[in-house]
Formats: structure tokens, C-alpha cells, sequence
């Protein structure tokens, strides 16, 4: 937990430096902080449902998980 934390607020404050730095403004920068995170976390919910399709065979496709090698 303690690492998600950190990251989390890494993230935020990565996405404050660029928003200041681009715009010079703290507001833009706070806004990004806040907004980008946000997004970007309802983006990667998609990506892993997306990803998840692929991992799994299309039910009623007929195709089988593979088989384990003999022992």
C-alpha cells in the first residue's frame, strides 16, 4: 500500500511540474495534477478489459486452453 502511495502522489506531482512548466500558471499545473491522475485511471480500467479479451478464448470459438506437457 505504502508503495501505491508514493507513486500516487509521484504521478500527481509529475503531472503538476509539467502542467507549471508548460503553462507557468499553479492553477493549470494543480488542475493537472488532479484531472490527468483521474483520467489516466479510468483509461487503464478500459485497457485491462480490453487486454482481458484477448488473454481469453471467444466463448463458443471451439478453441481450446492449452494442454499441460507431460510429466
Amino acid at each position: 500500500m505504502a508503495k501505491t502511495l508514493s507513486f500516487g502522489a509521484v504521478h500527481m506531482s509529475v503531472a503538476f511540474g509539467v502542467g507549471y512548466v508548460m503553462t507557468g500558471s499553479v492553477a493549470v499545473g494543480g488542475a493537472l495534477a488532479l484531472v490527468e491522475p483521474l483520467v489516466n485511471t479510468i483509461a487503464y480500467f478500459f485497457h485491462e478489459k480490453v487486454w482481458e479479451r484477448f488473454r481469453r478464448p471467444a466463448a463458443g470459438s471451439g478453441a481450446r486452453p492449452p494442454r499441460a506437457a507431460p510429466a
